[in-house]
């Protein structure tokens, strides 16, 4: 029995000694070993959690979903009526790309990377995530940090992270810079220009320019602005609730899908015509002139027909196409040289 105590108590410490060493290739052997467990463990006491819940408060979850349940049947009407909307984009200009469905992942906390660490977290790998590469990650609709796989882990960087940064957005005129982690709820934002006016309370939001978040996503509101020799620096309070890491949203791909590899000069939008006038047809001619010249009408205006008809076509008018009327300069009359009147000779009066 003693001996058993020993050697549980040298195994303990070589792995103490072996944790105290910060060698990268030891902790991540222990982390590939433990995060599976952990997983394990935390989706296990989720169920029970749920299960506990749907028995114990079913008054107050009945009455919680069909509140959730009415707000999104509002989402739904309008996200149906955006659709259909969609729909005659896509019809007018069939070369526009679709929208992926992939475009965001769930990804739950595991746990920190270090005891003494809030701002470091390792998080569950979503299927498609690549190295190095850069996600953004939303908690609860605000900007929440980044995220990086390293060692087949997924490494969540939160806001307040010296290694958490992203381009954003400042104030109504839209001054960009770049958001840096900086301490507990605060990030600095570097490389303001100079000529951009902002102030303490301006909103901060995520410009989508770096690949990293969709556009206008909220980060936080300014409490300082400072200048730094050719740059303006501004101290912000974040939104996102770094204490409780629990789940986030991972943006997959932030780039604008919709109108990726679309080229305008390549589309071919169809144009309405105007019906040619049926010439008029003489009495006399023959009955086989007749019909190649009523063949020749009718071919010539079913031609015209335009492929693509819109809801408001009763009320769309084509214009015609311009003519333009060349005026013909009218030669100017040549003038007719007057030729010199000969002096009249008056009958000379001798007396």
């Amino acid at each position: 029995m003693k001996t058993r105590i020993v050697i549980i108590i040298i195994l303990l410490l070589i792995l103490g000694v072996l944790l105290t060493r910060n060698d990268e290739r030891i902790t991540d052997t222990l982390l590939n070993v433990i995060n599976p467990i952990k997983q394990k463990y935390k989706a296990l006491t989720q169920e029970i959690e749920d299960k506990g819940h749907s028995y114990l408060f079913q008054k107050e979850s009945i009455e919680k979903l069909s509140k959730e349940n009415r707000i999104l049947r509002k989402r739904l009407l309008e996200q149906t009526h955006y659709i259909r909307q969609v729909k005659d984009i896509y019809s007018v200009l069939p070369r526009l790309s679709k929208m992926p469905v992939e475009n965001v992942s769930l990804t739950n906390t595991i746990s920190y990377v270090k005891l003494n660490s809030f701002s470091q977290i390792i998080l569950t790998k979503p299927k498609g995530v690549k190295e190095k590469h850069l996600y953004g990650l939303i908690q609860n609709s605000v900007a929440a940090g980044i995220a990086t796989v390293h060692n087949n882990q997924l490494y969540g960087y939160l806001t307040s992270d010296k290694k958490c940064r992203f381009a954003v957005f400042i104030g109504k005129g839209r001054a960009p810079g770049i958001a840096l982690g900086l301490s507990k709820n605060i990030m600095i934002v570097k490389f303001i220009p100079k000529w951009h006016k902002i102030k303490k309370g301006d909103k901060v939001v995520t410009s989508g320019l770096d690949n990293i978040f969709f556009a206008d996503i909220p980060v936080g509101v300014v409490t300082k602005v400072d200048i730094q020799s050719a740059y303006k620096v501004a101290y912000i309070k974040t939104y996102a609730d770094i204490f409780h890491p629990k789940v986030f949203f991972l943006v997959n791909n932030a780039s604008a899908t919709l109108t990726e590899g679309f080229d305008a000069n390549t589309t071919n939008i169809p144009i309405c015509r105007p019906v040619p006038v049926a010439p008029t047809v003489d009495a006399n001619l023959s009955i086989e002139t007749n019909t190649t010249v009523e063949q020749n009408i009718t071919d010539s205006s079913i031609s015209s027909i335009p492929t693509r008809i819109d809801q408001t076509q009763a009320e769309t008018v084509e214009p015609d196409l311009p003519v333009e009327h060349t005026v013909e300069p009218k030669p100017k009359p040549h003038k007719k040289k007057r030729r010199p009147k000969r002096p009249v000779s008056q009958p000379l009066d001798l007396f």
